[in-house]
Order: C-alpha cells, then sequence, then structure tokens
C-alpha cells in the first residue's frame, strides 16, 4: 500500500480483490503556481475569478475572451512637467514622514548610548587587532 492511499484514507474497500489496481486520487502537495481557476467549454469567461485577489479574472490567450489591445492616449500617462513631478515627490515625502513614528528624548538617549558604546568596543577590537597583527609581522619579518 502506498503513503497515498493511507493519508487519504482511500484504503482497499471492504470486498476488494486487492490486486492493487483501486483508482488513487492524489493531490498535489504545495501550490502548482496557477493564478486563475482555468474555464471550462460550458463556463462562461466572466466567472473565472483571481485566486490571489478575490476579483474577476482576465481572459486567458486560450480563453474565448475577445480582448482587443488599445494603443494609449497621450493624457492617460503622468505628466512631463519636471516642477510638478518635483512637487509630488516632495508631497509623497512628507505624507511618508508623517507616518514615522519618532522616538521620544529618553529613547534617542538610550539609542545614542548604545550605539557609542558599541563603537568604542569594534575601534578598541580591531585597533588590537591591527597592533597584534603589526607586531607579529614585525617578529617575523623584522
Amino acid at each position: 500500500m502506498s503513503d497515498e492511499r493511507d493519508r487519504d484514507g482511500s484504503a482497499d474497500a471492504p470486498g476488494d480483490t486487492g490486486d492493487g489496481n483501486g483508482a488513487v486520487v492524489t493531490r498535489p502537495t504545495r501550490p502548482s503556481g496557477k493564478r486563475s481557476r482555468r474555464v471550462s467549454s460550458g463556463e462562461d469567461v466572466s466567472s473565472a475569478v483571481d485566486l490571489e485577489t478575490g476579483s474577476q479574472a482576465s481572459p486567458t490567450k486560450n480563453g474565448s475572451g475577445t480582448a482587443k489591445k488599445t494603443a494609449k492616449k497621450r493624457g492617460d500617462g503622468p505628466s512631463r512637467n519636471p516642477l510638478l513631478y518635483v512637487w509630488n515627490y516632495l508631497k509623497q515625502v512628507v505624507a511618508e514622514l508623517r507616518k514615522v513614528i519618532w522616538p521620544n528624548r529618553k529613547q534617542m538617549v538610550s539609542y545614542t548610548a548604545v550605539v557609542l558604546v558599541f563603537l568604542a568596543f569594534m575601534v578598541a577590537l580591531i585597533g588590537g587587532v591591527d597592533l597584534g597583527v603589526g607586531k607579529l609581522v614585525m617578529w617575523v619579518f623584522g
């Protein structure tokens, strides 16, 4: 008996001859990577649903949908005005900075102290290693 039969609960039925010719339904152990459900020949294309977003899926290449490509109009894209571009960028920066949770004075002092202690430790460590390697090189080649 295979593991699939044990797991799916589809063991040999009573009265089965046990010749192993019974149908075993296996399921994939991981997602197949499909984004939308395939439409069978009898279904309407509009009933397909995108599994990731839950919205209506667009017609596929082999589907019966009649999607036509249309050229973009000149006014559809973003504005090419550089001043407007910079203004919009700065507005977005200010909006993002408003979302930041700024530390209070006590947190800022403790964070700064932690950084300075770590910096002093690393300077001492690298300085000590440099001094030791320098003395070793002078002893070997000196």
